[in-house]
């Protein structure tokens, strides 16, 4: 083993909770229900499963473009703030990962060139071999292809590498994909199914790191 390939939002930034904070603010505008629990089932997805999953709960008719925009309004102007913060134990790792040669790549289900403006914001974009977002592929998250598009453009065996989800359909993504998948959780607890899944489960990458590198 010597690449990992990371997760972005909740993994590497502690934007999950930043978006969902937006949200929460948009649907008090609104009068929206229950959006704790769609934003919780959306993580992990790319935009047009996201956009999906919100028509089948509030119907076709909602106006999820427009709130959807409302709620980036409100995620940026936060970023810019510098209200957005790396997750513990970030730069460590990846500095860590550099210094001993690994390979590293994200595969987000982020656009592409949404990872790459975070990624500047952080001066974070070097520090990476690839950067695979979620317009790069055909299949969301669960689906396999994203890290399988990964490993492919680093040039490793998905077996001979690791893969750092928070989310549940990540964890189901990199798994299926072959690769050895580490969670750590963000939002969401472990699940039985988790536990099944992924081949460790760490409370913060600083603890992933002292598992690597001791």
């Amino acid at each position: 083993m010597q690449c990992v390939v990371f997760d972005m939002d909740g993994v590497l930034f502690d934007s999950e909770a930043l978006v969902l904070q937006c949200w929460e603010q948009t649907a008090k505008l609104h009068g929206i229900p229950e959006i704790q629990e769609i934003c919780h089932r959306c993580l992990g997805s790319n935009a047009d499963m996201a956009r999906q999953m919100f028509l089948e709960k509030y119907g076709a008719d909602f106006p999820y473009d427009t709130y959807k925009a409302e709620m980036s309004a409100k995620y940026w102007e936060n970023v810019e703030a510098g209200r957005l913060e790396l997750k513990s134990g970030v730069r460590e790792m990846l500095t860590a990962l550099r210094a001993h040669g690994w390979k590293t790549g994200i595969a987000s289900s982020t656009r592409a060139v949404i990872v790459r403006k975070e990624m500047r914001h952080f001066g974070l974009e070097q520090m990476f071999d690839q950067i695979i977002g979620g317009d790069m592929v055909q299949h969301s998250k669960p689906n396999p292809e994203i890290y399988q598009t990964a490993c492919r453009e680093l040039g490793v065996l998905p077996a001979e590498a690791y893969a750092v989800e928070d989310s549940y359909n990540g964890i189901r993504s990199a798994a299926a994909a072959g690769m050895q998948a580490i969670m750590i959780p963000d939002l969401l607890p472990p699940t039985p199914e988790m536990e099944q899944l992924a081949a460790k489960i760490f409370p913060s990458m600083g603890d992933f790191q002292q598992f690597l590198f001791g």
